[in-house]
């Protein structure tokens, strides 16, 4: 399923995001309505590996997401954010590398999939994606406490700022927001520390956010 979004409507689309709803590919889907960039976005269904064969001849990795832009091919979606941001958005969803802050993007940019991500997916995995009896309960319960200690980091940084890094809004909260998107999905969000729930609804509510949302809408459902 294809849809077009024309945010830029003087610009010719560029930019194709091969994306299933509520997978790391939100985060570049959130920057590209972030940006006002007009995109191409082809919905799957999650995993594309099983449930959309024809998507290996463009990635044969299989793993969402994929953006296309002219000769780049790229399958990682924080490392999106900043190409989006530094090629299409004149920087501003990035901090300058002579700017303060600039440690705690890219810290913020990589904590967000490294971090908090990672171990949600062996949650999601071991609770959903496996067939019944190859399901883990304990596995998933330990990977699950493993993502709740790691936002001690985040609420750390909540703690003296309102953003991630740089005290405004970056791509580095688009990466970590992504990661309490998924924690919501997997009924994680319970836990949240009272200032990471405060910063969950404070991003959620983002135009551009809702935007995304919204694009995704007739996507199969991922998780």
């Amino acid at each position: 399923m294809t849809r077009f979004h024309w945010l830029c409507r003087i610009a010719p689309i560029t930019i194709t995001l091969w994306h299933c709803r509520d997978a790391r590919s939100f985060r570049p889907l959130w920057a590209l309505e972030e940006l006002e960039l007009a995109y191409d976005l082809k919905l799957l269904p999650f995993p594309p590996r099983f449930h959309a064969r024809d998507y290996l001849d463009e990635n044969p990795l299989g793993t969402i997401p994929l953006l296309v832009d002219g000769e780049t091919r790229m399958t990682e979606s924080a490392a999106m954010i900043e190409y989006l941001s530094m090629r299409h958005g004149g920087g501003r969803l990035s901090v300058r590398p002579d700017a303060p802050g600039y440690g705690a993007y890219l810290n913020g940019l990589v904590y967000g999939e490294a971090t908090l991500t990672f171990p949600q997916t062996l949650v999601l995995r071991y609770t959903r994606l496996e067939p019944e009896e190859r399901r883990q309960p304990q596995v998933a319960e330990d990977y699950a406490r493993w993502f709740l200690a790691r936002l001690k980091g985040l609420e750390a940084i909540l703690e003296r700022s309102a953003f991630a890094a740089a005290d405004r809004f970056t791509g580095a909260d688009i990466s970590v927001t992504y990661a309490l998107l998924l924690a919501r999905a997997l009924k994680l969000d319970d836990a949240f520390p009272a200032v990471v729930a405060d910063y969950w609804n404070r991003m959620s509510q983002r135009p551009a956010f809702a935007r995304a949302r919204a694009a995704q809408s007739q996507a199969p459902a991922s998780v």
